[in-house]
């Protein structure tokens, strides 16, 4: 079953359910991908609906570091509960570990030396990980890999 489908059935148990918080998080995520195919002018593909969760994800786990900073107790809760909604639908994430070894990999396959090749590296591995961990964590992994 698709993303797209699943997110749909997800808000339809939440509505029945009288799940306030479920309804809103699944609503402003199937926002988000209608915006974004109706700005490609295509319907997204699996791949392309991990990412736009990913981004909304990144975008609640922001909100709770800054909530904590803050002393904002209700605001955390609120995104600790999206964040609950959100991860389930995401692909299983890679350990660390395994996305050393896959760098590691194109690494030697690329043939980079330097910091210099991150670019070719990061072209290189991107598709490879799409979707299995998060782009900040894997070119961080390459730029450290490379130094």
């Amino acid at each position: 079953m698709a993303i797209k489908d699943v997110l749909n059935e997800k808000l339809k148990e939440a509505m029945k359910s009288h799940d306030e918080d479920g309804k809103r998080v699944y609503r402003m995520i199937l926002s988000s991908v209608k915006f974004a195919e109706k700005t490609s002018g295509k319907e997204l593909d699996d791949a392309e609906v991990v990412q736009i969760l990913q981004k909304e994800l990144k975008i609640r786990k922001e909100s709770l570091s800054e909530a904590q900073n803050a002393g904002r107790a209700e605001a955390a809760a609120e995104a600790e509960k999206d964040i609950s909604a959100i991860e389930p639908l995401l692909p299983k994430q890679m350990s660390s570990d395994e996305l050393v070894s896959v760098i590691q990999a194109v690494i030697k396959e690329v043939g980079a030396s330097s910091a210099a090749d991150m670019g070719k590296v990061m072209k290189a591995v991107m598709p490879k990980l799409k979707g299995q961990a998060p782009n900040d964590m894997i070119s961080k992994t390459v730029k450290e890999l490379l130094s």
